[in-house]
């Protein structure tokens, strides 16, 4: 089939294009950046710029549906934040998997999102929705914009601060101490057909996992489970969510796909599924996964290392090549096998950070910028 990927930025888009390439699909994608991540790989034929989605979103679309037509693609995969405005205009002509936009609404932003997960009673932590941090009391603390992406607008407070001006609601949560988990699904009106969940082991840059571990969770995969069929879900929902002493709680939900290769190495296929959705056919539900299986995406784990300096970039290109430490036992996600164009980009990464470590924001906001929502581009899809 021949699919284009609504983002080619991200890493959830670049490991995406890797296990459709290998499935035997003719992969492209859109992007502002003709630089973007997907660019640095074999396995995505074309990159088509359009203009940024945050800045213009229905501009985004109009350029998106243009090239879908003359490309004559099979289908149009939401990978990233432009799940919302395909979602709103229910596909916009195209074959593609999105909730109904009303179940989208309801977890899009961090506020409504909180809201939602209240009124299914679905744990997350203590939390309150404020004009005012004078009117919060217990901290540590995160005060989190209604919209931000890839960690965007989030901010940990250790006491009283001062709120983002011009914003009339912040959510606040109290800080739970335990592991992160990577939630994974897909659901079919409201059927759970797929879940993976894995453990985020080594944080990279902004927060990304840099290594992963799958995990067993079957309390977290029916909270996931009553999370979309409460809402109805159609397509692909993921959550971040805390293991703490008491018990899992949530503390993010996307309404897309995230970084699928994990899952796939752990015998849960989340991008078939999806495909089958955009094209009316019926779904088979994915098997458990196989706990254990562990990955890593070296050019993350390189860009968070170089926030500690020269010497942490280079032990992680060390802990790499000769497989030591988190990298022995796991397997690569964003450059599997042979990519030679996307072993360019991992050297470009480390050399430019071992020459000035804080290179490393420039290659990390850069990627986000190309394809996150932002509250004047949530307002214009919402007519609000």
């Amino acid at each position: 089939m021949r699919i284009l990927l609504s983002d080619g930025s991200g890493l959830t888009s670049r490991q995406c294009a890797t296990l459709l390439s290998r499935a035997g699909h003719h992969v492209e994608a859109l992007s502002p950046d003709p630089l973007c991540l997907c660019a640095f790989t074999r396995h995505v034929r074309r990159v088509h710029r359009v203009p940024c989605y945050g800045a213009d979103p229905y501009g985004w679309l109009e350029a998106a549906t243009g090239v879908y037509r003359r490309g004559r693609f099979d289908v149009l995969l939401p990978t990233q934040e432009q799940v919302a405005v395909l979602s709103r205009e229910r596909g916009a002509g195209t074959a593609t998997a999105v909730p109904p936009f009303d179940a989208l609404a309801a977890v899009q932003d961090k506020v409504s999102a909180h809201a939602t997960l209240t009124r299914l009673g679905l744990p997350q932590p203590v939390s309150a929705v404020v004009r005012d941090l004078a009117e919060w009391d217990g901290y540590p603390a995160y005060v989190k914009l209604p919209i931000g992406t890839a960690g965007g607008g989030v901010r940990r407070l250790t006491g009283p601060g001062e709120p983002w001006p011009g914003e009339p609601e912040l959510l606040v949560q109290r800080e739970v101490a335990g592991p992160l988990v990577m939630a994974q699904s897909v659901f079919a009106e409201g059927s759970l057909v797929a879940f993976h969940a894995c453990l985020r082991v080594r944080e990279g840059a902004r927060g990304g996992a840099a290594h992963k571990r799958a995990v067993t969770l079957p309390e977290v995969r029916e909270h996931v489970r009553a999370l979309g069929a409460g809402l109805g879900w159609h397509g692909a929902l993921s959550a971040d969510v805390v293991l703490g002493a008491d018990g899992p709680v949530f503390i993010d939900i996307n309404p897309r796909l995230v970084e699928p290769v994990n899952a796939l190495l752990s015998g849960v296929d989340l991008v078939t599924p999806l495909l089958d959705l955009a094209l009316g056919r019926a779904v088979e539900p994915q098997p458990a996964a196989v706990p254990g299986v562990r990955t890593h995406q070296l050019l993350l784990a390189v860009l968070g290392a170089a926030s500690r300096g020269r010497r942490a970039v280079l032990a992680e290109l060390a802990g790499a090549a000769f497989r030591r430490g988190p990298y022995e036992g796991g397997t690569e996600e964003l450059t599997p096998g042979l990519d030679p164009r996307a072993m360019v980009l991992v050297a470009a990464a480390a050399s430019a950070t071992l020459v000035n470590p804080d290179a490393w924001r420039w290659f990390a906001s850069g990627s986000v910028a190309a394809y996150a929502l932002t509250p004047e581009s949530w307002r214009l899809i919402t007519g609000s």
